[in-house]
């Protein structure tokens, strides 16, 4: 259950650092209320994961997730490029944050 809350965690990590991004410094409501349930949901979760799980793997796990998901929106969303690079080091986070799971 631990892991499960630990990836909607990450989940809710990509969008708040998105609604973070698009609250233009919390001059825009919508956006900033968005960043603010979004980072209570994901914190939330990333302490109740942490109860079961390492503090380090948590973190890393929900950062890697959190991290993989911005990048991914924002190049689908064309508010940032596509590159073969880019794919490549987001799939080296991926890689990482599986390993952490299955070492585990």
């Amino acid at each position: 259950m631990s892991w499960i809350v630990l990836a909607l965690s990450g989940v809710l990590e990509a969008v708040w650092a998105t609604a973070l991004g698009k609250s233009e410094a919390f001059t825009k409501l919508v956006p900033s209320v968005v960043f603010g349930v979004a980072l209570l949901g994901s914190m939330a979760g990333l302490a109740y994961a942490m109860r079961d799980l390492p503090v380090g793997t948590s973190y890393a796990v929900w950062v890697g997730i959190g991290a993989v998901l911005t990048v991914v929106y924002a190049m689908a969303t064309g508010e940032e490029p596509l590159s073969v690079l880019k794919v490549l080091f987001l799939l080296m986070i991926i890689g990482g944050v599986l390993g952490l799971k299955l070492s585990h």
